[in-house]
């Protein structure tokens, strides 16, 4: 699926250690990682991925996991540097999303799938600032989480484009996220957002 939508495919393993080997021989661009692999069908996959990105920060990285785990979500997102995307298996079937969320990723921006963002959402302890949110703030944070662009955000919302930036404008306001020419404010807006 990749290669026929432009990818080149350098490695393509089935462990964690051949991963973890893929990963620091080939340096590819991105990375395609299921969390669960052998031996031990835990965490290599993930544990992988973070090491790549501790050795090469920033390194983009998309996750794949057959169910929402709260802690593997956290942890991929804990380094702050974006380029990191985190979906379940069967959204690659849906083979226009699953390639948004690599292309998204390996351009720096985030990919977290619906029901990630939804579950992360829902524990209930809203600390610091992103607490001040309103609920459409929160809505339009959690269309930026899934990768959306405003325009899409203002059609799936059905608001104008002009609400749109409005929204976003507060909530850089409330995350205190200023301009910069050296960060992107989506990406720290959403790192703010779901690691409360």
């Amino acid at each position: 699926m990749l290669t026929e939508h432009g990818f080149t495919v350098v490695a393509a393993v089935d462990n964690g250690p051949s991963l973890r080997k893929a990963l620091a021989e080939e340096r590819p661009d991105v990375a395609v990682v299921d969390v669960r692999l052998p031996p031990s069908f835990t965490d290599e996959g993930l544990q992988a991925a973070i090491q790549a990105r501790r050795d090469r920060p920033g390194f983009p990285v998309l996750v794949l996991s057959q169910y929402v785990e709260q802690l593997y979500a956290r942890e991929l997102l804990a380094d702050g540097a974006g380029a990191v995307g985190y979906l379940l298996k069967d959204r690659v079937a849906n083979t226009g999303q699953f390639i948004d969320a690599v292309t998204s990723v390996s351009r720096g921006g985030t990919a977290m799938d619906a029901q990630v963002i939804a579950k992360l959402l829902t524990r209930g302890d809203a600390r610091g600032r992103t607490g001040e949110l309103s609920p459409r703030e929160r809505e339009v944070l959690s269309l930026i989480a899934a990768g959306r662009s405003n325009a899409a955000i203002a059609h799936q919302l059905v608001i104008s484009a002009s609400a749109v930036n409005k929204h976003i404008a507060g909530i850089f306001g409330k995350l205190q996220l200023p301009e910069s020419e050296d960060d992107n404010r989506r990406v720290l807006a959403v790192l703010a957002y779901l690691n409360r």
